[in-house]
């Protein structure tokens, strides 16, 4: 299938990806990647573990600027922020992953227990606030309920590694980063990612994505 013609260039590594959306299946969507930022070895590698036990892929990183660099890639399902670590502390983090447009919850964890400082990490921008030391199973209780509500909230969002559709506002991301296409680019793309693993007919191609018939013998054809 050939890209219809446009007065602007398609990006090249978009296609690729376009390309690997058509043929992957749909079990990628279901990839839960948690990211847990502790400097504390022993409860990084707890937590590490115990997310695991539960199917989770987990990433660990023990400082806050590393663990910045890794949460703005946006191919996380969830984000475990400790308040207290090296190089950069967990409220700066917070902030900077909402300055940079990453969308990903987050679950902080520190032994501050005053109301003051629950209300600066939600307001920062963390959907729950956890105190240590915490049981394990509430722990995992609250992991479950963030992404749970998450994944109601992106209902209208499709999510296949490191690019995010989102089809309320017809915009579309790559590793944080957004790409500018045009309204059949984006149809295009839109329509291959609802229908991963499927070939789509040049019929259902040109109702999904063409709303005109011009140039249609010319532009859709196998």
């Amino acid at each position: 299938m050939q890209p219809p013609r446009s007065s602007k260039k398609w990006d090249q590594p978009l296609l690729n990806k376009i390309q690997i959306i058509s043929k992957q299946s749909e079990h990628i969507l279901e990839i839960m990647r948690v990211l847990v930022v502790e400097d504390d070895e022993v409860i990084g590698e707890a937590l590490q573990r115990s997310l695991q036990k539960e199917g989770y892929t987990v990433d660990l990183s023990r400082d806050g600027e590393h663990g910045l660099w890794q949460a703005k890639s946006g191919v996380y399902s969830l984000i475990v922020l400790d308040v207290m670590m090296p190089k950069r502390d967990g409220w700066s983090v917070c902030k900077a992953i909402r300055d940079a447009k990453v969308k990903t919850p987050i679950l902080m964890l520190t032994a501050r227990d005053s109301v003051g400082d629950r209300v600066k990490g939600l307001d920062l921008g963390a959907d729950d606030y956890l105190v240590k030391p915490f049981d394990v199973s509430e722990f995992l209780a609250r992991v479950r309920a963030l992404l749970r509500r998450d994944k109601t909230s992106k209902s209208a969002t499709i999510l296949v590694n490191d690019l995010q559709i989102d089809t309320v506002a017809k915009t579309v991301s790559r590793g944080g980063q957004i790409l500018h296409l045009t309204p059949r680019e984006y149809s295009l793309l839109e329509a291959l990612a609802r229908n991963l693993g499927r070939t789509l007919s040049r019929e259902t191609i040109i109702d999904r994505v063409w709303d005109d018939d011009e140039s249609l013998s010319n532009t859709v054809n196998f």
